[in-house]
C-alpha cells in the first residue's frame, strides 16, 4: 500500500518531503492505493469507534435503549462525517509534503479530543437532562480548522478547483459555529437532538452546496473505494475486539483454560460473525462501480454511514454482559441488540448494491428474505427460552446467507450486470 510518486524524496526540495502545489490528482492514475499516512490516521478512529461502541453496549445492557441507540447514532455520525470529509479531500488533493503532513497530524488531534468526549456525552445522555457536547465539540474545531486550511491551500495554489474549495471552506466555518453554538449553550436533549438533526442534514448537503455547479473534485474511484473498504474492517475490528472482551470472564480455572459452553459460543459467534460480514462487504466490486459511475460517488460516499452503524452495533458487548450477569436486559433484547445492527449492515450492503449499479437482482429478494428469516429466527429462539448463546449462533449465520447465495449464483449475476456498466 504505497504510492511510489507522491511519497519519498519530493526532487528538488531541500527537504525529503518538500512543500509542493497543491494542484489536484489524477484520476485515473495507476496503481493508487492508500497510502501509510491515510492507515495511520485511520487508526485515531479506532479509538473512536470503540469508545461509542463501548458506551453504547453499556447503556443497552442498562435497559436505556432509546438513549443508547440516540446517543450511539450522534456518536457514530460524527465520526463517519470527520473520516469522510478527509478521505475524499486526500483522494483528490492529497501531496504527502510536510505541510500535508502536519495538517493531517493536527486533524488526528482533534480526533482524540473528541473521542476523549464520548463518554460524558453518553453519560449525559444516560442522565436525561442536557447533552454534553463541549468536548466532541472542540475536537471538531481542531479537526475542522485542520481541514479548512487544506481546502485554502488546495483553492489558492489549483486554481480549476478554486471555486470547490472556498465554498467548502465557507460551508464548513457555517455548519461548524451551528455545532459551537449547541455544544456550548447546553441545550435540553429534545432541543439538542432537533439541532443535530438540522446540523446533521446541512452536513449532509455540505458537498453538494460546495460543489455547486463545478464538476467536483479529482478523487480516485479505486483509492476511494479502497479507503472505504480498509475503515469498514478497521470498524469490523470492533467486532473481534468485543468477542474477547465478552469472553474474557466467562472462561475458569487459574490459567483461564476451563471454557464453558457460553464461551465458546460466543467467541464461535463474534469471529463467525465478523468474517461473514467482512466476506458480503467484499462481494461488491465498489472500485470498479464507481469507474463507470462516478456521478454515484456522493451517493457511495455518504450512503455508508448507516453500513458503518450497523457494523459497529454489531458487537457482543452486551452479550458478554448478560452472559456475565452484568446486564438489566432479558435475553430477547440481547439477541435484538445484535440482530438490529446486522440486519441494518446486510441491508445497505444490498441497497448501495442496488443504487450503484442502478439495477436489481430478484435473486436479492430471496437472499435478504432468507437472511430476515434467520435473524427472526434467533429472536423467535430466545422468546422460547432457548439459551442466548444458541441464538447468537444463528444470527452468526445471517450474513452466510449472502455469502452461499454469492458463491453459488450471485457471482454470474453480477458479473452480467459489470459488463452491462461496461467493467466485466
Amino acid at each position: 500500500m504505497s504510492d511510489p510518486e507522491h511519497i519519498g524524496p519530493a526532487g528538488g526540495g531541500r527537504l525529503a518531503h518538500s512543500r509542493k502545489p497543491m494542484t489536484g490528482r489524477d484520476p485515473q492514475e495507476p496503481g493508487r492505493s492508500a497510502t501509510p499516512l491515510e492507515l495511520l490516521f485511520d487508526l485515531t478512529f479506532v479509538v473512536a469507534v470503540g469508545t461509542a461502541a463501548s458506551h453504547f453496549a453499556e447503556m443497552l445492557a442498562e435497559g436505556h435503549a432509546l438513549e443508547a441507540v440516540g446517543a450511539f447514532t450522534l456518536a457514530m455520525f460524527a465520526i463517519s462525517v470527520a473520516w469522510i470529509s478527509f478521505s475524499w479531500f486526500s483522494s483528490a488533493f492529497a501531496t504527502d509534503d510536510w505541510h500535508y503532513r502536519v495538517l493531517t497530524m493536527v486533524q488526528m488531534v482533534g480526533v482524540v479530543v473528541f473521542s476523549l468526549g464520548l463518554p460524558a456525552m453518553f453519560h449525559s445522555v444516560g442522565e436525561g437532562d442536557h447533552l454534553e457536547l463541549r468536548a466532541m465539540v472542540i475536537g471538531y474545531v481542531v479537526m475542522r480548522v485542520a481541514m479548512v486550511l487544506q481546502w485554502w491551500r488546495a483553492a489558492r495554489e489549483s486554481p480549476p478547483f478554486h471555486d470547490v474549495g472556498t465554498r467548502n471552506i465557507r460551508w464548513t466555518v457555517l455548519v461548524q459555529l451551528g455545532w459551537i453554538v449547541v455544544g456550548f449553550t447546553s441545550p435540553t436533549l429534545a432541543v439538542a437532538f432537533a439541532a443535530f438533526a438540522v446540523l446533521g442534514v446541512v452536513e449532509l448537503v455540505l458537498p453538494l452546496l460546495a460543489q455547486g455547479r463545478a464538476g467536483g473534485t479529482p478523487w480516485h474511484p479505486h483509492h476511494v473505494a479502497e479507503r472505504y473498504g480498509l475503515f469498514a474492517i478497521i470498524t469490523l475490528g470492533e467486532g473481534v475486539v468485543g468477542t474477547v472482551a465478552s469472553s474474557g470472564d466467562l472462561l475458569g480455572g487459574a490459567a483461564g483454560t476451563d471454557w464453558s459452553a457460553n464461551a465458546v459460543a460466543l467467541v464461535v459467534a463474534g469471529v463467525g460473525l465478523t468474517f461473514g460480514m467482512w466476506w458480503v462487504y467484499f462481494t461488491t466490486p465498489f472500485g470498479a462501480v464507481l469507474v463507470h459511475r462516478r456521478q454515484r460517488g456522493y451517493l457511495f460516499g455518504y450512503g455508508h454511514i448507516p453500513l458503518f452503524i450497523g457494523i459497529a452495533g454489531a458487537g457482543l458487548h452486551v452479550a458478554g454482559l448478560y452472559l456475565e450477569h452484568h446486564a438489566r436486559i432479558g435475553g430477547v433484547a440481547v439477541v435484538l441488540s445484535l440482530a438490529l445492527p446486522v440486519g441494518l449492515y446486510l441491508l445497505m450492503v444490498y441497497l448501495l448494491h442496488t443504487l450503484l449499479l442502478s439495477a436489481g437482482d430478484r435473486f436479492h429478494l430471496l437472499l435478504i428474505s432468507l437472511t430476515l428469516a434467520v435473524l427472526a429466527a434467533a429472536v423467535l429462539l430466545a422468546a422460547a427460552g432457548v439459551g442466548t448463546a444458541v441464538c447468537l449462533l444463528v444470527v452468526m449465520l445471517a450474513p452466510f446467507v449472502t455469502v452461499v447465495g454469492y458463491e453459488t449464483v450471485g457471482h454470474r449475476h453480477q458479473r452480467r450486470m459489470l459488463r452491462d456498466l461496461g467493467t466485466g
